[in-house]
This record gives C-alpha cells, structure tokens and sequence, in this order.
C-alpha cells in the first residue's frame, strides 16, 4: 500500500509539474487536458483520479508555484540583517520574481480570472501574510510602528506589493516597471519604518 501510495504521489506531481510549464507557455485558456494527458503521458484516469477538472489541476499549479515564491522570497528575507532590510529582501524579491513569465502568467493573470477573486486572495494570504504579520510585530515591538497598526500595516503592504507585481505584469517595458517598482518599495518601506 506505502508503494502505491508514493506511486500516487509521483504521478500527481508530475502531472502539477507538466500542466505548470504547459499552463505558463499557453495559459489556462490554451492549455487543454488533452495536452497535459500527451505530455505527462498518464491516462485520463490518472487526472482524474487527482483532479475533478482542468480547474482543479490549475488551482494545483498555482498553489506550486506560490510556495515556490513563497520559499524564495523568504530565503531573500532570511539572509538580511532587521526587519527593515528583511521586508525590503522579500519585497524586491517578489518584484524580481514578477517578471518572470511563468509566475506573470499563472499567478497574475491567470488565477484571479480562473479561480476567482476571493479564492485566489486567500492563496495569496495563507503564502504571504504571515510572514508580513510577523515582520510588522517585530517592527512594532522596536517601536518603529504602532502595534495596533501591524496588522493593517502587513496588509497594506501584501496589498502594495502585489499591484505593483500587476503593474510589472501587463507593463510594455517590465524592466522599467520593475526599477520604479523596486523604487517605490524602498520608499515605502523607508517612510513607514524608517531606514
């Protein structure tokens, strides 16, 4: 049973692994489940047995590829020395990460319209806002914010974040959106808790 089990697993992160690189060169909209069955060449039975739909295995990839931002932008946080330059780390991290043609696609244009709204802001909260939480805690216990204002504050800047990762997303020159975006975070961050 352990085998099968761990069989199972393989499978459905293969299938996760294939429809990631399907959906960020096509998007949801392009990608069909045919095309996910010929290149993962597993059986429709297979997909099924892991995903209900082409929606299911899309929600799959987007909460992959999340955590994987998730991980890199906290590695960037971990390496810096205070909460200032750790926030400063993960946010430019994201606004790096947010040129990335695969993350614009899947996370940025694609799951807001596939999954909903709410469904994909909940994602983004449970990958994101804890961290920011803290970082917001951390700053308020060195008396740089209000400690009624750390949690406003985490989502305010959840929320700043991510409209300037749209900004760099649907941007003619990503390069130049990304500079004014790393710019504007750095201002941001200086004006709410100093330098």
């Amino acid at each position: 049973m352990n085998g099968r089990a761990e069989r199972g697993q393989a499978t459905r992160e293969h299938l996760v692994e294939v429809a990631t690189e399907l959906f960020g060169e096509r998007g949801f909209e392009g990608t069909s489940i045919e095309a996910v069955l010929d290149a993962a060449r597993v059986s429709r039975g297979s997909l099924y047995h892991h995903f209900t739909n082409k929606e299911s295995l899309f929600e799959a990839v987007f909460v992959a590829v999340e955590e994987r931002i998730s991980q890199e932008v906290m590695t960037d946080s971990w390496g810096a020395q205070g909460v200032i330059e750790g926030l400063r780390a993960g946010a430019l991290a994201w606004m790096r990460l947010a040129g990335d043609p695969l993350v614009q696609r899947i996370v940025l244009i694609d799951a807001p319209a596939v999954l909903g709204w709410e469904r994909w802001r909940a994602i983004e909260e449970a990958n994101a806002l804890g961290g920011l939480k803290i970082a917001m805690q951390v700053a308020a216990s060195e008396g740089r914010i209000p400690a009624e204002l750390a949690d406003p504050f985490a989502h305010t800047l959840l929320a700043t974040v991510n409209e300037l990762a749209f900004v760099i997303a649907r941007s003619d020159d990503q390069s130049a959106a990304q500079e004014k975006a790393r710019a504007a975070v750095d201002e941001i961050l200086n004006r709410l808790l100093g330098s």
